[in-house]
Order: C-alpha cells, then sequence, then structure tokens
C-alpha cells in the first residue's frame, strides 16, 4: 500500500495523534481516542489514503484535558488527483460530516496527491490558541 517514501518514522512529529498508514497499520505516536478513531476510519474507507496522519491538537485550546475537538488532518490519496483544494477538502467533510456536525469543533485539512505529499511530507503546525474569549495577546499593553 505504502512506496519506501512514505514509510518513514513519525516520532520527531511530537504531537500526539500522529498516524502513519502502512501495510501493518500501525500506529506511530500518541493515544488515540474514540473520536480520532472514527476520523481514521471514516478516511481510510472513504478516501484510500496512501498516507494519513492526524493529529489531536484538543490540548492546545481552551477545553478539558482529554477533550477530542480539535484535529489537523493530512490526507494523501490519489482520488485528489485533478481536483481543487476545495473539491479535497468537500471531500474529507463529506467522510467526516458526522464528526463535524458532532464533536469536532475545528479541522485543518492538508490533501493532497501523492506527487504533491512527495514534495513536501510534512504536517503543517497550528498556530498557539489565543482563546475563543481572550482578547488579542498582542494588543495588549
Amino acid at each position: 500500500m505504502l512506496s519506501g517514501l512514505h514509510a518513514r518514522l513519525l516520532a520527531p512529529r511530537a504531537m500526539s495523534g500522529c498516524v502513519q498508514l502502512s501495510s501493518s497499520s500501525v500506529k506511530m505516536a500518541g493515544a488515540e481516542g474514540p473520536v480520532e478513531a472514527a476520523i481514521r476510519t471514516k478516511l481510510e474507507q472513504a478516501l484510500s489514503p496512501e498516507v494519513l496522519e492526524i493529529r489531536n491538537e484538543s490540548s492546545g485550546h481552551a477545553v478539558p484535558p482529554g477533550s477530542e475537538t480539535h484535529f489537523r488532518v493530512a490526507v494523501v490519496s490519489s482520488r485528489f488527483e485533478g481536483l481543487s483544494y476545495l473539491q479535497r477538502h468537500r471531500l474529507v467533510h463529506a467522510a467526516l460530516s458526522e464528526e463535524l456536525a458532532g464533536p469536532v469543533h475545528a479541522l485543518a485539512i492538508q490533501a493532497r496527491t501523492p506527487a504533491q505529499w512527495k514534495e513536501n511530507p510534512l504536517l503543517d503546525v497550528s498556530p498557539a490558541c489565543l482563546g475563543g474569549s481572550k482578547k488579542d495577546l498582542r494588543s495588549a499593553s
């Protein structure tokens, strides 16, 4: 299922919840909660990705410990060939409609073709959360 290029270790990406699909579908790092597991299962079924990385970024937000509300996903699939970024995001949203209507508050998506992933195989980093109701710290003096 994966080429040698995609079968590298993700341990240097210290955030929890990084998943790389391999022929043995081994979870590489972090504990997986039920929402993250549902996201992985649904994206695997809908898009047959060559690479699927999921990062639960909830701990960086103003939510209770152990929450599963904020996620970043990198999905690499040949199904994205010829599609615009908007069309790719729509496919991901359609697969995760139940989660987005319920427990998932925020979802950052990197939807790439295998060729695009080969050029840049990194999962982006989200900016620090300032809290939904908190003042912008840059304007406080």
